[in-house]
């Protein structure tokens, strides 16, 4: 089975394509679900490079009518990849109530500080931001609303050098999507991004070779991301180097969320 559900489209502003592009792409290259994942937006304040509240609809119709299009070719799901902030839980729970969303991707950029401030996480200042990072995304994991977690190492994007703090931060996440059985995902497009100098060396920002591979043959559920913001993106090199990187670290890899 090939499957993708981290796929972003036009709305979010700094991707190309429309949904009908990427599910011609998607079925072009063989892929049996194609799961849309645009940014989410929230209700009451524009927290940049995602559609607005008011494109929601339109969103979801248009991945409603590819559906029945495309019926017997490819499966497609109505997602949002969206960031977890403690106020809007009711929001969350609307998107599926109201809006009738298939899943959540929780894709955490900013998150919310222990005194209720936000801050964004490619801009930590030291790995002390990475163990509250991951308390977050331990919180949002715990609320049940989230399919699977994108990037849940996309921290190590900032130029910080490997310590005691980023072995705790991935015992945090790691111990909540266990606990809860949570799939978390090797993200493709970190391998887009190229090997790059660090204080602790030339590597990958992400995925990050000390997070994974605490999950070396254990049954940790893993699923493979593309977070495409092309429409070639969908199945590329990318995607052919994380499978090849999750078989030889003996990951669980699934293809289905449902």
């Amino acid at each position: 089975m090939l499957s993708n559900f981290h796929t972003h489209t036009v709305r979010c502003k700094h991707a190309i394509g429309t949904e009908r592009d990427y599910t011609e792409t998607a079925v072009s290259k063989g892929l049996n679900i194609l799961g849309f994942s645009d940014h989410g937006p929230f209700p009451d304040k524009d927290y940049g490079l995602r559609m607005q509240f008011e494109e929601l609809p339109d969103y979801l119709e248009a991945i409603d009518n590819l559906s029945n299009e495309f019926d017997g070719r490819i499966k497609l799901f109505k997602g949002l990849e969206i960031e977890f902030h403690p106020k809007y839980i009711n929001y969350y729970k609307s998107l599926f109530d109201e809006f009738g969303m298939d899943y959540l991707a929780l894709g955490e950029h900013s998150y919310t500080l222990s005194d209720g401030s936000m801050k964004n996480i490619f801009f930590a200042e030291s790995t002390c931001d990475y163990v509250e990072y991951a308390r977050n995304i331990a919180d949002a994991i715990g609320t049940g609303l989230f399919a699977f977690v994108a990037h849940p190492d996309i921290m190590f994007i900032n130029k910080l050098a490997w310590d005691k703090n980023c072995d705790k931060a991935c015992d945090i996440i790691l111990s909540a999507a266990e606990k809860y059985d949570i799939p978390l995902e090797f993200n493709a497009n970190g391998i887009r991004r190229g090997i790059s100098s660090f204080p602790d060396g030339e590597r990958l920002s992400y995925p990050h070779d000390g997070f994974w591979s605490q999950l070396k043959g254990s049954k940790q559920k893993v699923i493979i991301g593309s977070d495409c913001h092309i429409p070639e993106q969908i199945r590329d090199n990318a995607i052919t180097l994380a499978e090849q990187m999750c078989r030889g670290m003996k990951l669980n890899v699934i293809y289905d969320l449902f």
